[in-house]
């Protein structure tokens, strides 16, 4: 174990399971200390089930068995007040916070009932509430500090929310993921000076539940009336160029450790794709 991020503080949010979870645990065994921050109840638009309480817990005590220490913060990264609580707690209990992993995000999905609610949760989730765990944080960033930011290969494709079935919110999560491709390289422009980088992640297909779930199967094959998980696989799969269905959240947690050690610490202003090579293989958009 390298233990490459010792000493230093994470501040992850929608680190209940999935892709945060996977920061945390990877980070606290670099040596990291942890402060988890997830929503744990439902956001109404949203129809898959999101994390609960008892699964953020389940993280810390994943961090605790790496022998580090986890805040575990129930908040609605949609409210910056509820951020800046979070981060005041963090400050009391270790200081500082020396990294920044702003991760939580939704995809609401109309599923044959449209609403305009549907792009408004998303977009307050998946692009404001980056832009709120940022500004909570940098009070407590030390120069040298490093944010990362969990986009998506969905940003970076022009064809990716014209299907109707999937309606407004997956509207508001195309546009969000696009949106914080800028926001990235005018964040790592603005906080050069003190050496802080920017950075975002933009996976392709990632094995979470946001993936995971009926609607998001029909989508995939709207030609089964109830398809399984089984039955997308070859679907999945032809969204990289690479012959797999998806990446793992270890491996997003691996490229958001390195990007928060030393070893990256002029990197910055970088989006980085973990997409199995989808981009190569679909630059306009899939087909």
């Amino acid at each position: 174990m390298s233990r490459s991020l010792a000493g230093k503080v994470a501040f992850i949010t929608g680190a209940g399971r999935g892709q945060g979870r996977a920061h945390a645990v990877r980070m606290a065994e670099e040596g990291a200390d942890i402060v988890g921050v997830d929503i744990c109840r439902q956001i109404e638009s949203n129809p898959y089930p999101l994390a609960s309480s008892e699964d953020l817990a389940e993280t810390a005590s994943l961090v605790k068995a790496l022998g580090r220490k986890m805040v575990a913060i129930e908040a609605d990264v949609r409210s910056r007040p509820a951020l800046a609580e979070a981060t005041s707690t963090a400050a009391r209990e270790f200081g500082k916070i020396d990294i920044v992993v702003a991760n939580a995000g939704i995809l609401p999905m109309a599923m044959g009932d449209p609403d305009p609610q549907d792009f408004i949760d998303a977009t307050d989730v998946d692009l404001v509430g980056v832009m709120n765990a940022v500004a909570a944080c940098y009070p407590y960033l030390p120069d040298g500090a490093s944010i990362i930011i969990t986009g998506s290969t969905a940003g970076m494709m022009p064809n990716t929310t014209d299907n109707p079935a999937m309606g407004p919110g997956s509207q508001g999560y195309g546009w969000s993921k696009r949106v914080l491709i800028e926001y990235t390289e005018q964040m790592a422009l603005v906080l050069a000076p003190r050496f802080i980088r920017v950075n975002a992640m933009h996976p392709t297909n990632c094995n979470t539940h946001l993936l995971n779930n009926d609607g998001l199967y029909s989508v995939f094959r709207p030609d089964l009336e109830k398809p399984t998980r089984e039955d997308c696989i070859p679907a999945f799969t032809h969204f990289q160029a690479m012959p797999i269905p998806y990446v793992e959240p270890s491996d997003i947690a691996a490229l958001a450790a390195f990007l928060a050690s030393d070893d990256a610490r002029y990197i910055t202003g970088q989006q980085i794709r973990v997409d199995a090579g989808s981009l190569l293989k679909f630059p306009n958009g899939p087909s």
